[in-house]
């Protein structure tokens, strides 16, 4: 594998990260790898290949990521966050 394609990789697991600080189960999906790569390319590329501060650093900059992203990440925290519910009430 070349190493854009290992930084792609990277950047498309980890655009949408920041549901792992609250849900570590939780997976990404496909949708949100391909709404989300472009937005962690452009504005965490320097954070390669640090996970956590590229997870933080697309957390910091929300406010500039595409709408599509923006969306994504919404849903997805808002997935996490009733997981979280869901499992707070079954203990």
């Amino acid at each position: 594998m070349t190493r854009y394609h290992t930084i792609a990789s990277l950047l498309a697991f980890t655009a949408t990260a920041f549901t792992l600080q609250t849900s570590p189960g939780l997976a990404f999906s496909p949708e949100a790898q391909q709404m989300c790569s472009g937005d962690a390319m452009r504005l965490c590329s320097n954070e390669i290949p640090d996970i956590p501060r590229i997870t933080a650093c697309m957390v910091r900059n929300r406010s500039q990521v595409s709408p599509g992203c923006r969306a994504v990440m919404d849903r997805e925290h808002a997935a996490a966050a009733a997981a979280r519910k869901r499992e707070a009430a079954a203990q």
